[in-house]
This record gives C-alpha cells, sequence and structure tokens, in this order.
C-alpha cells in the first residue's frame, strides 16, 4: 500500500477510534461515579481486588494474543489468504486450551489466594467469591475472542468498534439504573449485569468476523509449523506479560495485602482516569499499528522505521496534552467527577499520569520489535526490570511505607524501559542508532518544560488559594494549562513536515465534507 494512502488509512480509523472513545469515555466517567456512590468505596475496592487476582491470572492469555495478533496482521500484509486461513483457526483452537488452563488455575490457587491472602471484610466474603467466579467467566470469553479482535484489527474495519459503542453505551447506563433500583446484593448485580454485557458484545463481535471474513469460519486443523510459531513469539512474551501482570494488577493485590480495601479503590480510581488518557493514545496505536508490522513485512524497513518514531513522539504528545492540565486540576477534577474523593486518590492519579507519559514511548517503540518478530532480547530484559521494580515495592510497602511507594516504583520502571532498554535493544538488532533516540526525546522534553512555567505559575498565585469546589477557577486553570500545552507541541514539537501533513490532513476532511 502506498505510504500516502496507508496514512490516509491512519487517520480514517483513528477517527473511528476516537469517536468510539470520547463516547465510551463519558459515559464510564458518569457511571464510575454512580458505581462508586452505589456501592460504596469498600465494595468498589473488593470488586477491584478481585479484578486483580483475575488480571493476574490471564497473563497468560496477554502473551498469547500477542503472537496471534502479530502473525495474523502479518500474514494479511503478505496477502497469503491460505495461510491466514490456517493460521486462525490454528491459534482459536490454542485459546480455547488455554481458557481452560486459566479456569483451572484460578478456581484452584486464585480461589485459595482470594479466601487467605487478601483483606475482606467477613461479611463480604462471599459477595467477593460470586464476583469472583464471574468475573472468570468473563475471562473465559475474552480468552476465545482473541483471534477474532485480531482479525478485525488487521483488516483495519475500526468503524465497527464505534457502532458498538452507541449499543455498549446506552446498555451501561440501563446498568447503572438497574443497580440503583436493585434491592437485591449490589456488588453482586453488578458483576452479573456487567457479564451479561460482555458476553453480549463479544458475541456480536464473533458473528460479524464471520460473516465478513472467509477465514474466521473455523474448520479444524492442527498445523504444527503455526504452533510452533506462536508458541515461540509467545514464549517470550510469556516472560514479559507476566512481569507486567505483577506490576498493574499485582500492585492493587499488594495494596489489598497491606491496605484496606478503600486504598485498592483510590489506586483504581486513579487508573480508571489515566485510563480515559490512555485511550487517546491507544486508538492512534490501534490505527498505526498495523501500518508499522504491514510495511515491515512488504520490506519497506526505511518506512516502518519512520512511522515508530514518528507516531512514539505523537502519542506522548497525545498524552501531554491532558496529563499537564489534569495533574494542576486533579483535587478539583476528582471532586467534581465523584463528589466523595477516597485518600490518596489526588496523588495516586498525579504520579500515574507522570508514569503514563514516560511508559507511552516504552509501548510504542516496542512495535518496532514485534513488527519483526523479534521479541526475545526484550522479554528478558523488560523481565528482569519489572521484577526488581514490583520485589522493590512489597519491600517498602512491607517496611511500612505509603502506598503511594508503588507509584514511586512505577515511575523508576517506566524510565528505565523508555530510555534505557529499548533503545539499547533497537540500536543492537534493529538498525537503529542513538541519534534517532535523541531526536525523539529532546523535542518531547523541551515541549514539555516551556509548556509548565504559565500554569504553574498561575498554580502557585491563584489556583491553589482558591476552594477545590470552584469550577470557574477549574476552568481557568484547565485552560491555560491546555493551551500553552497544544502552543508548545506547535511550535516547538512538530516540525514543518509533520505541521505541513497535519495541516493538509484538515484541508482534505474539510473538502470532503
Amino acid at each position: 500500500m502506498p505510504i500516502e494512502s496507508s496514512n490516509r488509512t491512519i487517520a480514517k480509523n483513528t477517527l473511528f477510534l476516537y469517536f468510539r472513545m470520547l463516547i465510551t469515555m463519558v459515559v464510564s466517567l458518569y457511571t464510575s461515579r454512580v458505581i462508586l456512590q452505589t456501592l460504596g468505596v469498600e465494595d468498589y475496592g473488593i470488586y477491584q481486588s478481585v479484578g486483580g487476582i483475575v488480571g493476574l491470572i490471564s497473563f497468560l492469555n496477554g502473551a498469547l494474543a500477542t503472537g496471534t495478533s502479530r502473525f495474523i496482521t502479518y500474514s494479511l500484509g503478505k496477502n497469503d489468504e491460505k495461510d491466514l486461513r490456517i493460521f486462525f483457526s490454528t491459534a482459536l483452537m490454542v485459546h480455547v486450551a488455554l481458557a481452560v488452563l486459566i479456569i483451572l488455575l484460578a478456581e484452584t490457587v486464585g480461589l485459595w489466594f482470594l479466601y487467605h491472602k487478601l483483606i475482606i471484610p467477613p461479611e463480604r466474603m462471599s459477595a467477593a467469591v460470586f464476583c469472583y467466579h464471574l468475573s472468570m467467566l468473563s475471562v473465559f470469553l475474552s480468552v476465545t475472542q482473541v483471534p477474532y479482535n485480531a482479525l478485525i484489527i488487521g483488516h483495519e474495519r475500526m468503524n465497527i468498534y464505534a457502532y458498538v459503542s452507541i449499543i455498549e453505551v446506552v446498555l451501561k447506563l440501563l446498568i447503572v439504573y438497574a443497580l440503583y433500583l436493585s434491592s437485591f446484593d449490589k456488588l453482586k448485580v453488578y458483576a452479573t449485569l456487567f457479564l451479561l454485557l460482555s458476553a453480549g458484545i463479544l458475541i456480536f463481535y464473533r458473528l460479524y468476523c464471520i460473516h465478513h471474513f472467509k477465514e474466521a469460519r473455523y474448520h479444524f486443523v492442527f498445523d504444527k509449523k503455526c504452533i510452533k510459531e506462536i508458541g515461540a513469539f509467545s514464549g517470550w512474551s510469556l516472560f514479559t506479560n507476566g512481569a507486567l501482570a505483577l506490576n498493574g494488577h499485582g500492585i492493587l493485590i499488594l495494596l489489598n495485602m497491606f491496605f484496606s480495601p478503600a486504598i485498592v479503590a483510590s489506586r483504581a480510581i486513579s487508573l480508571q482516569v489515566n485510563g480515559a488518557v490512555g485511550q487517546f493514545v491507544g486508538n492512534f496505536r490501534t490505527a498505526v499499528n498495523p501500518q508499522i508490522t504491514k510495511r515491515w513485512a512488504a520490506g519497506d524497513e526505511q518506512g516502518s522505521k519512520i512511522l515508530v518514531l514518528e507516531s512514539a513522539k505523537f502519542c506522548y504528545y497525545l498524552v501531554l496534552v491532558f496529563a499537564i492540565p489534569i495533574i494542576f486540576t486533579t483535587e478539583t477534577l476528582l471532586q467534581l467527577w465523584l463528589g466523595q474523593v477516597p485518600e490518596y486518590s489526588v496523588r495516586f492519579l498525579q504520579l500515574v499520569l507522570i508514569e503514563t507519559l514516560i511508559k507511552v514511548v516504552d509501548s510504542s517503540l516496542y512495535q518496532a520489535l514485534y513488527a519483526r518478530g523479534r521479541i526475545r532480547e526484550n522479554a528478558l530484559l523488560s523481565t528482569i526490570i519489572l521484577i526488581l521494580c514490583f520485589t522493590g515495592t512489597y519491600v517498602f510497602l512491607h517496611l511500612g511505607y505509603s502506598p503511594l511507594a508503588a507509584s514511586y516504583w512505577a515511575i523508576v520502571k517506566a524510565i528505565s524501559l523508555a530510555m534505557i532498554e529499548k533503545p539499547y535493544i533497537l540500536v543492537k538488532i534493529a538498525q537503529y542508532n542513538w541519534r534517532d533516540f535523541v531526536r525523539l526525546y529532546l523535542p518531547c522534553l523541551w515541549v514539555t518544560l516551556c509548556a509548565i512555567p504559565l500554569p504553574m505559575l498561575y498554580y502557585l498565585k491563584v489556583y491553589q488559594m482558591q476552594s477545590p469546589n470552584n469550577v470557574w477557577a477549574f476552568f481557568a486553570m484547565a485552560s491555560i494549562s491546555l493551551t500553552t500545552t497544544v502552543c508548545s507541541i506547535w511550535f516547538f514539537g512538530l516540525t514543518k513536515e509533520m505541521k505541513k501533513k497535519l495541516v493538509n490532513l484538515v484541508k482534505a476532511r474539510y473538502k470532503n465534507n
């Protein structure tokens, strides 16, 4: 595919994904407020703790999903229809087997951990166990859904996500209304209704794939070559995904081992806001990643490299546009959103956003290794760094430090991965050079330094003196932060060529409309 055409495809798919995200984000933030107020901080924390165990066990799926998505996209890039059909059917069979294995682990080791290691009030244990079992049913469906999602992304049919989101939004609002009216145990009702919603959406996506993609029609095949390729690629991802699970879901479990469910709720709230910000980058990455892999598969190594570096820089700017305003207005934002702000939520959110700014570059650079199928070196080095940071978090919490220690260690981890480990590997095995990373990091640093002084001055001299409930002060602070950040990106962060591309894209969209 020509570069001009692929850029238009990326732009179109990004717009579809942003439309989807805006709808889901607004509803998700609203429903979170109602759910927190309806369930209470304790039950909300219990639900997140249970989800932590499920997520930790499900890291096996993350490893296998990486390999499945990569090889399906790679086969599409080669236009090999026969290979694609064989690979899809083989991948689906492997994912079903993995789902069964995860259920066995969850209903033995995971259930024991829930009963004996987490701090859960005795009167809420039965509700926690009920939610745990329903979560495992959801995991089974999600694991077996991976090959279908890989097809949708590989074929770049992102518009279907936008359409389904409209239905999903309506159903989520109905769930919140039903939760409000219900006279039964609200935690159990919440878990049940969300399981039904998730199952319905997954079934729709499967039917869509079967109807639109010939390769999605399963036929029994046992291709040893495909299984070996998936295993070889995913085997190395297994190390990284396991370590990532420890530093994500595992941290929530650690917090519930040393603190009450309320602290877990505070951390989960910060992650949810951060997740809303991360969706902006995630949608862009979902649109651009297939092009990186396809260009590499088609032999356009230089084009793939340029797209990796430019998209990494652009992803950083996307997060920065939201991170700086939110960091300066965190307390008011949470007050307006939740009504009641759990302890530590403000600091958790500020530190998580700083971590995400750094982490987004790491995840962007990983795509260069992913496209090449060379993830062994990254798996080894990343796993070492992630395990060391998780161990450091455990030690500090065990010694009685604040729960914020988890966020400080997460920032150390992000810096190590994004600024040391990934550049080192790409220089060694992917024909990158250190000047590439200087040209990536210096503009990001310069834009950040230029964006901060004016909002900081207003914060110290005016905003800090206002009440957290002052809406006008909040909007003034957010507007100043957003304006200075956007201006800094435009004047100091974009090259003339990137500015020209953006202007032409806007003009093209305007003419089409």
